[in-house]
């Protein structure tokens, strides 16, 4: 019997996205998030014993901004060597040959698969094949998995593979693969890499994203970390994760329907912000509360929001102290269905349109490919993150309506 660790998306020195500082906030305890949940991983493995670690796609967030970070992975994997545990790398988008412009020799316990084909690294003592291949630059758009060579008969196969699988919503479309091919291959594991959210696409075999091991905006809610895998004889492997994260976001919902007044709706956040300390008693939690309904109070938390975002932060020091940070304060509250929402004239008129075009999903999808060449123009911190452009998905473009609409 042995275990490996599947791991992916670490995003080295990758900061956390818009995060609104304010007196109070646990400014400390946010920077270093990755590389503390890295640290994590390297201490599950020494403590689990694992035979190796397999790092699915995007290691590093992209080029360095200096040999840190480089001097940093070093000092990391020398613990593991310490250990006897080798580590397999298949580098992603983010990390790609054509990206990283800075290198460091790597230690002698890692192997950084090559770009320009698919590569098979064998542990005899184990009988395992682990098969990969990496990025050579930012946007592959062919099946890398195709090219994969046959299962080694007799060895427990692995294929880790930095893609997005067919059908991923949200996720760029680089190395397309569908779960049949991978199926075809008869290899026993596939560790998958790309997909921020861990998901397990097949049971025989396995084909599974791990997931990324730090969460680094409100759209990558809840625990974070690796999958741990045990392989004993004929028994199909049994899968364990682990958290890893030192940060985890979570949005809180606030139903301001039976608020009676501006303070009801802190209350009840305050309800709210202790369930969110009893779930997350190891970690920082990082908020974004969004406060909806449709209530008699939608007036007057519309009169002054940043008095309202302040009173719920004043909550989070006061309760949470270093454990809470609140991210943003999303108002989306509407007045009650009694009072005039469409006023006359040309406001009234594209109110009207607004809704016509956010009940229509076909109509939005019109209206994101009309915007998609805009996103092309966009820095990559409005397309990143949490808040990034995202024209391709109609929720989104109807949850921007729901925003703008209270402000006509």
């Amino acid at each position: 019997m042995f275990k490996f660790i599947h791991a992916a998306d670490i995003h080295l020195d990758s900061p956390l996205l818009k995060l609104d500082a304010y007196e109070g906030a646990p400014v400390g305890e946010i920077r270093g998030a990755t590389r503390r949940a890295f640290e994590n991983l390297v201490q599950t493995a020494v403590d689990e014993k694992v035979a190796f670690v397999l790092i699915a796609g995007d290691l590093y967030d992209g080029d360095w901004k200096d040999y840190n970070t480089g001097l940093y992975f070093v000092s990391q994997m020398g613990k593991l060597r310490e250990a006897g545990i080798p580590v397999f790398v298949a580098a992603g988008n983010h990390d790609a040959a054509s990206t990283i412009t800075k290198s460091l020799r790597l230690p002698e316990n890692v192997r950084l698969f090559p770009a320009d084909r698919p590569a098979t690294i064998r542990l005899e003592g184990f009988d395992v094949a682990v098969h990969g291949q990496s990025f050579g630059s930012p946007a592959v758009t062919t099946d890398l998995s195709r090219l994969y060579p046959a299962a080694v008969p007799g060895f427990f196969n692995i294929g880790l593979l930095h893609t997005c699988v067919n059908g991923r919503e949200g996720h760029a479309p680089y190395a397309p693969c569908t779960v049949d091919g991978l199926r075809d291959k008869v290899y026993d594991y596939w560790a998958l890499g790309h997909v921020h959210r861990r998901e397990v696409l097949l049971e025989n075999p396995w084909v599974v994203f791990a997931g990324n091991t730090q969460g680094r905006h409100a759209r990558e809610t809840g625990p974070k970390g690796c999958v741990l895998v045990s392989v004993g004889g004929s028994e199909r492997p049994a899968l364990d994760f682990r958290p890893l994260d030192v940060v985890r976001w979570e949005v809180a919902g606030i139903d301001a329907g039976k608020a009676e007044r501006g303070y009801d709706v802190v209350d009840r956040f305050r309800e709210t912000l202790s369930t969110l300390l009893a779930r997350n008693p190891d970690v920082l939690s990082v908020a974004r509360v969004v406060i909806d309904g449709e209530t008699s109070v939608h007036d007057e938390l519309l009169a002054d929001p940043e008095r309202w975002a302040n009173e719920i932060r004043s909550v989070a020091v006061e309760e949470g102290g270093d454990r809470v940070w609140v991210e943003k304060v999303n108002l989306r509250t509407r007045p009650p269905a009694a009072t005039p929402l469409k006023p006359d004239g040309a406001v009234g008129e594209l109110l009207r349109l607004m809704d016509e075009l956010a009940a229509d999903p076909e109509a939005l999808r019109g209206l994101g490919s009309e915007l998609s060449d805009l996103e092309k123009k966009l820095p990559r911190e409005f397309r990143e993150g949490a808040d990034g452009w995202r024209p391709d998905e109609p929720g989104w473009l109807a949850g921007l309506l729901s925003e703008v609409r209270p402000m006509l």
